[in-house]
């Protein structure tokens, strides 16, 4: 009995030891070394959404670099709580600026290397959006459409897949295209890096949010 209460006690002291150390992580600090950690081989995510969940397929084969930042961030919230601000119908869908204007200006220009591309952007396919080679940072899209003849043209890597929830992220607000943000490459992003959620919401009241991402089995 005491055996079994003493394994008991290291269990929880573990858990606990864990949870303190995630806990002194702060996305404010994306030099901790928390942020470096590498993704496993494949994993799966969930972006719970306000039209329902999608479900991913990672695989950091396709992008190492890719991957491992898209890993940490999901592992301490970063993707949490924020807007899929620019979408164009039946193309893609953006995401990936923090609704913390502290956290987004903090992660804006901590750039990660390219990686050589495994696979094309083809509907489903997830990638990073960017402006100058090696400049990926923390805004991904979803191709809504086989957009290869394209963007397999430029270094947008996928890192992953939807592999359940497609028409979930078909059904994601349109409306506002370019309005709520532009792109990396239009040069208008200053706004919503300064005003995060209370702009979005404020001035781009139906826009979709993910709500919280997840690493599951």
């Amino acid at each position: 009995m005491n055996r079994i209460k003493a394994s008991a006690s290291l269990f929880v002291f573990v858990i606990l030891s864990v949870l303190s150390c995630r806990s002194q992580v702060s996305l404010l600090n994306p030099d901790d070394p928390a942020f470096s950690k590498p993704a496993p081989a494949t994993f799966k995510v969930v972006l719970e959404t306000t039209k329902g969940e999608i479900l991913l397929e990672v695989n950091r084969a396709w992008s190492p670099h890719g991957v491992d930042r898209f890993y940490n961030l999901i592992r301490y919230g970063y993707y949490n709580n924020l807007p899929v601000f620019r979408i164009n119908p039946g193309t893609w869908a953006q995401f990936g600026i923090a609704g913390d204007p502290a956290i987004a200006q903090a992660w804006r220009h901590k750039t990660i290397p390219d990686d050589p591309r495994v696979e094309s952007n083809v509907r489903g396919t997830l990638a990073y959006a960017f402006k100058d080679p090696n400049a990926r940072t923390t805004q991904i899209f979803i191709n809504l459409r086989d957009n290869s003849s394209t963007h397999d043209k430029e270094p947008f890597v996928p890192i992953a897949r939807v592999i359940k929830g497609m028409e979930v992220a078909d059904s994601l607000y349109s409306g506002y295209r370019e309005k709520a943000g532009g792109g990396i490459r239009a040069g208008k992003q200053d706004t919503v890096f300064a005003g995060g959620n209370t702009y979005w919401k404020a001035n781009f009241p139906k826009l979709d949010y993910i709500i919280r991402t997840r690493i599951v089995d």
